[in-house]
């Protein structure tokens, strides 16, 4: 799987080309070496499942939450837009806390807080309590985010890509499962919507076990050697990634994909209901839509780091997203199923965008500032968005106008897209602009 990738790495990317030496080298590696790397796989998967059930599994239950805590419908509804706002403000913080504590300590801490967060908000007796300890696993969520492709960046160099994918399919696969089971795993306890949202925190307590030996183990960094040279590491050490025009490009699709999906998420049920789909297909219809994440997280990262330049990878998303759009707005009922199908497609643009985070700096520590930046800015972005169309319908009495407003919003992120996708990296373009 390594060969495969490495034989078509590109300029942009540092790492050098794996020969049949190496190869031989790799697989005579000590076996501590080897023990490490599994673990830092097992670690990644188990982690990436966790970065979604906090929110999915409460989305099933919201009208239950909502009546037991006696939350108005306005704080109902701002509350589905406090996790990107909590990526947003937390996400920043990751480069510097790995900086200090290294990102194996981060991510563990991460599943830590989500963990407890998950445990003890249905139990706090008010919306306050729930609110603060959503915070807290959001925390844990928001740091584990940016700190993904970093980890992938720094112990598979070589395999970024497949690495992306696996860890992309894990989180597509965590979405969809506390989507689907939260509801029935509920009923199967009792009804008690506190057991059915405390449960989730089970998951996270089993992520922690695999970074606990990788933050024990003080020899874990040094056996994950980067292959940059010193003046790479002092380059990304004072990265201005503001200046990189590749780093706003990213940021920006980065978010107006979160605005599709979120969109996706929060209205698509509803959009089929209003059209005439009895409810529970509609349900089944997001179900399906989620679902295409899961096998295409995996392909799409590998496909983008065999080609020099994303950007025909960017355009195929984003006609199926405008072809899904334009389904809704002709023929909602006749062809639910093929507009859930093209919009699960394009709604694969965030493993894409994971991929090129991790494809437009040269080092791990690129890499993070790279992704804090591009996912807190890209997430802050996207709070407006379901707001809007919501804003939208209410006003029109109808979804002609949130459906061209979704339509509208896919043109410039084909466009950022495309400019991210360009076989150049952050520091070079940081470089050249002092």
């Amino acid at each position: 799987m390594a060969s495969e990738e490495t034989s078509t790495m590109t300029p942009a990317q540092t790492t050098p080309i794996r020969t049949a030496a190496a190869d031989g080298a790799a697989e005579k590696q000590p076996p501590t070496r080897a023990w490490t790397t599994r673990l830092v796989m097992v670690g990644i998967v188990l982690a990436a499942l966790n970065l979604r059930p906090a929110i999915t599994s409460l989305g099933s239950l919201l009208e239950e939450v909502r009546d037991g805590l006696g939350m108005s419908g306005t704080l109902a509804g701002l509350l589905t837009s406090v996790p990107p706002l909590c990526f947003a403000l937390f996400g920043v913080m990751a480069p510097r806390l790995a900086r200090r504590f290294g990102p194996s300590a981060v991510v563990c801490a991460g599943m830590v807080a989500i963990a407890t967060g998950l445990v003890i908000r249905p139990f706090l007796g008010g919306t306050a309590g729930f609110l603060a300890a959503s915070a807290l696993a959001l925390m844990g969520i928001a740091v584990s985010n940016v700190l993904m492709p970093v980890i992938v960046k720094r112990w598979f160099p070589d395999r970024v890509g497949s690495m992306t994918g696996l860890y992309s399919m894990a989180l597509a696969l965590g979405t969809s499962m506390a989507a689907a089971i939260t509801v029935p795993m509920t009923d199967a306890m009792g009804g008690s919507w506190q057991s059915g949202l405390a449960v989730w925190a089970a998951l996270a307590v089993v992520a922690v076990v695999p970074w606990v030996p990788l933050v024990r183990d003080k020899s874990a960094a040094s056996a994950a050697p980067e292959h940059v040279s010193s003046e790479v590491r002092k380059e990304d050490a004072g990265l201005r990634i503001t200046r990189s025009r590749t780093a706003w490009a990213l940021a920006c699709f980065f978010g107006l994909q979160a605005t599709a999906a979120y969109i996706t998420m929060g209205w698509m049920p509803q959009i089929f209901r209003d059209a005439g789909v009895p409810a529970g297909e509609a349900g089944v219809l997001l179900a399906v839509t989620m679902a295409m994440g899961v096998p295409l997280a995996f392909v799409i990262p590998r496909v983008a780091t065999r080609l020099p330049n994303q950007g025909p990878v960017v355009v195929v998303l984003g006609a199926c997203g405008l072809a899904g759009y334009a389904g809704l707005y002709l023929a909602p009922e006749g062809g639910a199923w093929a507009w859930a199908l093209l919009l699960g497609v394009s709604n694969c643009a965030f493993p894409l965008a994971l991929t090129m985070v991790g494809m437009r700096a040269k080092s791990s520590v690129g890499v993070a500032k790279l992704s804090a930046f591009a996912q807190s800015t890209g997430y802050l972005i996207s709070i407006p968005g379901p707001l809007l169309v919501g804003v939208l319908y209410q006003h029109s009495g109808g979804w002609g106008l949130p459906i061209a407003l979704m339509a509208g919003l896919m043109v410039p992120q084909i466009v950022v897209g495309i400019l991210a996708g360009r076989n150049r990296t952050v520091e070079d373009e940081v470089a050249a602009a002092a």
